[in-house]
């Protein structure tokens, strides 16, 4: 899930453009006429905020029977637009492949504006996550590239919660988005293996995580992943 750093920032977003204000009208107009300058772009133009990208969350009926909303794995970052991360080069933490904020593991902690939430079954044997990041620039298609380069960095991790060998595969899938990447995490000491989908969708990702149902989850991944993709599509900013 996401850390709780992440609200700190958003707070530190929403008090900006009081500071703004303040100083603003603390200036002096000055004397004489001036050109004014050329506005600069709006890096986050086009993009939709955490409180758009929230309703373009897959529903509760898209997931399987006996599935229910974990009511602490659901957060967004809400209007405001957060600042950019920075990637982390350091070695990918393999470990992240497990959590439901797993795009994390390429070394960027998300977004400027994010939406997602975490589904189990009532014995929390099974699970079903989602999550939409919205990236500024050519961001979105580094972290496909990066999450490509993570399945083979991260070929066998150890379990955090079993201690046990996990395998790592992955491979790109067509038909989902503008392109798509699955990794496939499997063990012998687990009953069921987990199926990770991320899919971009112009400057936005989608990522899945899916334990439920048979072949390691892979079609409830799959199925959740085309849904929310279709909502995605034709999707303006306000």
């Amino acid at each position: 899930m996401r850390l709780s750093s992440r609200v700190v920032t958003l707070l530190a977003v929403a008090a900006l453009p009081l500071a703004l204000s303040a100083c603003s009208s603390g200036s002096s107009s000055g004397t004489g006429a001036s050109a004014e300058p050329a506005k600069a772009k709006n890096p986050n133009a086009g993009l939709l905020t955490g409180t758009q990208l929230k309703q373009v969350l897959a529903p509760a009926s898209a997931f399987p029977s006996g599935f229910t909303r974990e009511t602490d794995g659901a957060s967004d970052s809400g209007d405001q637009f957060l600042s950019p991360s920075g990637k982390n080069t350091a070695k990918p933490d393999c470990t992240r492949l497990e959590g439901t904020a797993w795009i994390q593991v390429t070394g960027f902690e998300g977004g400027v504006s994010f939406a997602q939430d975490d589904y189990v079954n009532q014995d929390k044997t099974g699970e079903v996550a989602q999550e939409i990041d919205a990236f500024q620039g050519t961001t979105a298609k580094t972290v496909m590239k990066d999450l490509q380069s993570v399945a083979s960095r991260c070929a066998t991790f150890t379990d955090t919660d079993t201690h046990a060998k996990v395998k790592v595969t992955g491979r790109s899938t067509a038909g989902l988005g503008d392109e798509a990447y699955t990794m496939t995490l499997t063990s012998g000491a687990w009953e069921t293996g987990t199926t990770l989908i991320a899919a971009r969708s112009n400057s936005t990702v989608v990522t899945v995580l899916s334990t439920a149902g048979s072949g390691n989850g892979a079609a409830t991944a799959k199925k959740l992943t085309t849904q929310i993709l279709g909502s995605l599509k034709g999707k303006s900013a306000a």
